[in-house]
């Protein structure tokens, strides 16, 4: 196992409150646990708190990427079902990670593979294009650290008027901060408020150049965003509840990069297909490495379609998400 202490600025980023005392409560009691082997009770005794505030702790710094935990061994826990993903669907590549124990979020768990992965296999002075969404986020807070790379990060979606508990340039922000690369952002809403606005904002500088990079992207970490009850563009009020509840009436499952598909990969028609800013995805597809991050059985829909849209080469899932997408 090995933990990993962020730089002062991420940790500060990270954490809210008395950021400083959090944070180095937090690198203490991790370095007791991961490297000392200390046991919750001792550490606990030892800073005169809770256990149940140690177990807290620990738990929010695995979720946050505050701790990461690399295990050392010749194939992954899920060998069998990523080798049985790769030939069903005909992937470059498949990576499976067990699926939580408990309440733990599973985009932590997918988000960090994915970070790993993006650090074993973008190229010095490659570039990377993310999407957005909380696994997403998750990979940015996993990735190595790298400097002088001369890596690019292009996000490949609009903003958000309103933060969210996820926001696409910080999301952005954040991965090119791990990586230390240059950062170019759509300058503008993620849905236009017409689709002659959105027209009129794709045929500008700074959005056409920005769009213009995607075919050339050596790697694309892509979120599938579901239309399931448990949908975070709902939750968080991206979309209104009608406009989620005409989309799956029109189809839809789901979105990739702002193209929604119907379970057998086809592109929908709906007005907001229309007034999204997003790249075409014709230029998706000529992207070198398109890997897919997701899971959690509310997106088996959306993984299946964005798999049949030609939208995946590499997928990162979870061990239940990868058994239900085979129908096992």
């Amino acid at each position: 196992m090995m933990v990993n202490r962020l730089p002062d600025q991420n940790v500060i980023a990270i954490y809210q409150g008395d950021e400083q005392a959090d944070a180095a409560l937090t690198a203490r009691i991790c370095w007791a646990y991961y490297k000392e082997g200390q046991t919750q009770d001792a550490i606990a005794q030892h800073l005169k708190i809770t256990r149940k505030r140690v177990n807290r702790i620990l738990r929010d710094a695995r979720e946050s990427g505050f701790v990461q935990i690399t295990i050392a061994g010749p194939t992954g826990p899920c060998s069998e079902l990523e080798a049985r993903l790769v030939t069903q669907f005909g992937l470059r590549h498949a990576i499976v990670v067990p699926s939580p124990i408990g309440n733990t979020d599973v985009r932590a768990l997918i988000g960090a593979a994915a970070g790993h992965y993006v650090s074993e296999r973008l190229p010095a002075g490659g570039a990377l294009g993310i999407s957005w969404g909380g696994t997403i986020n998750a990979a940015a807070q996993s990735v190595a650290r790298r400097s002088g790379a001369g890596n690019r990060v292009v996000l490949l979606c609009g903003g958000l008027a309103e933060s969210t508990l996820v926001n696409p340039y910080d999301n952005a922000a954040m991965m090119a901060r791990a990586l230390d690369a240059t950062c170019y952002y759509l300058t503008a809403p993620m849905f236009a408020q017409s689709a002659a606005l959105r027209d009129a904002l794709v045929a500008s500088e700074p959005v056409a150049g920005v769009l213009a990079m995607v075919r050339a992207l050596d790697l694309a970490l892509l979120s599938a965003i579901d239309l399931s009850e448990l949908s975070k563009p709902l939750e968080y009020g991206v979309i209104s509840r009608s406009t989620w509840q005409s989309l799956r009436d029109a189809g839809a499952v789901g979105d990739i990069c702002g193209h929604y598909l119907d379970a057998e990969g086809g592109a929908i028609t709906h007005e907001l297909t229309t007034r999204v800013i997003n790249p075409r995805i014709e230029d998706l597809r000529a992207v070198a490495e398109l890997v897919l991050a997701a899971g959690g059985l509310q997106k088996v829909p959306i993984i299946r379609a964005a798999i049949l849209a030609k939208l995946c080469h590499v997928l990162i899932t979870d061990e239940d998400t990868a058994r239900a997408l085979m129908g096992a």
